[in-house]
């Protein structure tokens, strides 16, 4: 098993006007993690956005322990935070103080405050699990639970016509895996259907975490960010993720179909909690 103990690259808060004055490779730097896979190892980004931590795990030869970071300054890393996750390639699971608990492909699984050991393994090294994973500072302790896809309260939403015909699967939530304040599910788009969350919103209360993934090796995802009325973009591919502020939208359109993830952390855990910014009033 491999456990690499160091300290966790910071991502700070940006704020409206250095986002403004920002050019492409300044936005990617604060916004967007280019590499959250990484064969054997924990790869993981602790931002300000309400404390967040992103990363993600590709166990192939080994079992891949979650380390103790120095810059936590805690006896292990979930002695005061939680945790959420959702794999997003083959077959694997997760060991949490002693148990297993076996995930396929956009199976679920949260890790309540207090567990001490949890380690991560693929069942096939040529097919490995990715798992993408998701923590925020706790208060309480709720029970380290799994959901299957099919179980995570499946939502068709938009139509051909708009591009936008997807299925919203919501996992962590306030009437799903209990939680202090995460919030986690994903969004497949049917075969065609290429835009993502528009009309656009924002939710000052939250910030908000997004992992692209079976984006076809030669397409990209067009991710929007900015407030409604000043936008920018960043240009994202497969198994790249992004951090969104409170004051920022987060929508995107890719040149194929595609699925993401989404997190969130903050004030609240309703899901319905958006400040919603008309097409018409985007600039």
């Amino acid at each position: 098993m491999t456990v690499t103990p160091h300290s966790l690259p910071i991502r700070h808060a940006v704020g409206l006007p250095d986002m403004q004055r920002a050019t492409t490779e300044g936005l990617r730097a604060n916004f967007l993690i280019d590499s959250i896979f990484e064969p054997d190892q924990v790869q993981a980004v602790y931002t300000h956005y309400d404390r967040v931590i992103v990363g993600g795990v590709l166990p192939v030869q080994v079992p891949v322990a979650l380390p103790t970071y120095d810059n936590l300054k805690s006896a292990y890393f979930l002695e005061r935070r939680e945790l959420g996750i959702i794999n997003v390639g083959g077959a694997g699971s997760v060991t949490v103080d002693g148990t297993a608990y076996p995930l396929t492909k956009l199976n679920g699984l949260y890790i309540g405050k207090g567990c001490r050991d949890v380690s991560f393994q693929s069942d096939e090294a040529a097919n490995p699990a990715r798992f993408f994973l998701m923590s925020a500072p706790a208060h309480a302790v709720y029970p380290t639970a799994k959901l299957a896809k099919e179980d995570a309260n499946p939502t068709k939403l938009g139509a051909p016509e708009t591009a936008n015909e997807r299925t919203i699967y919501k996992y962590i939530h306030a009437n799903g895996l209990a939680s202090c304040q995460l919030v986690m599910g994903l969004t497949v788009l049917e075969s065609g259907s290429v835009w993502n969350t528009m009309p656009a919103h924002v939710h000052d209360r939250r910030m908000e975490t997004y992992l692209y993934f079976d984006v076809p090796a030669e397409h990209r995802v067009i991710h929007l960010m900015g407030p409604p009325d000043e936008t920018r973009h960043l240009i994202v591919a497969n198994h790249q993720a992004i951090l969104s502020p409170p004051w920022s939208i987060h929508s995107g359109c890719g040149t194929a179909s595609y699925s993401f993830i989404w997190g969130m952390a903050g004030e609240n855990l309703d899901f319905a909690d958006m400040d919603f910014a008309p097409i018409s009033s985007l600039r």
